[in-house]
């Protein structure tokens, strides 16, 4: 069963929940940043007390219906950064609002609550991660991959992901090609062992 829990913005807030899941017998838990989820089996009353030691450290669980939006929003952004099927030109907000019927701003509210930070912080976060895995394993170009990850261009993706990263994206480029020469210099010489031994 997962929950998610407000004011949950710190390592310690995860030793927190973690103290609260011992105490109250929930066995094993698996703690997040604004969320746990609690594995197996359990009473109630574990339940209410493991809520009550959260609450007395000014952590709260929430009820299921704001659960589910938490994890709505992170599938929703998600599925538009990683699954590569072409969405609306519109914006994350607006997107959110329509696939949701929940204004932006209780979303946005609640979101930074549970997980302390901003949407748009996290669609970026989710995104450079993306661009990163892009540029180190795909072969797609920079253009390609600011086109896919809904950039106006190249050198705004650029300057995003060098803010965020402090990296610039050649480097993962170069990392990629790295990354190619070695694997071509294993071939090579994987087929001259092969080869001596014939």
């Amino acid at each position: 069963m997962k929950f998610v829990i407000t004011n949950m913005v710190s390592l310690r807030c995860k030793i927190l929940v973690e103290k609260a899941g011992k105490k109250s017998g929930l066995h094993p838990i698996i703690i997040e940043l604004g969320e746990a989820e609690i594995k197996g089996i359990f009473k109630p009353a574990q339940l209410n007390l493991f809520k009550k030691l959260l609450e007395d450290t000014g952590l709260i669980v929430m009820d299921d219906d704001r659960s589910k939006l938490i994890s709505s929003i992170k599938e929703i952004i998600y599925e538009m950064i990683y699954s590569g099927k072409e969405y609306p030109k519109i914006k994350y907000s607006l997107y959110l609002e329509q696939k949701l019927k929940v204004k932006y701003v209780i979303l946005s509210k609640l979101f930074a609550a549970v997980k302390g930070t901003t949407i748009n912080k996290y669609i970026v976060n989710n995104k450079m991660e993306r661009v990163k895995e892009l540029l180190t394993y795909d072969h797609l170009s920079l253009t390609e991959i600011a086109h896919q990850m809904r950039y106006s261009s190249v050198s705004h993706l650029s300057s995003q992901f060098k803010k965020t990263t402090g990296l610039l994206p050649s480097h993962f480029i170069r990392l990629r090609e790295e990354r190619k020469d070695m694997l071509a210099e294993l071939e090579k010489n994987k087929k001259g062992r092969i080869s001596s031994k014939s």
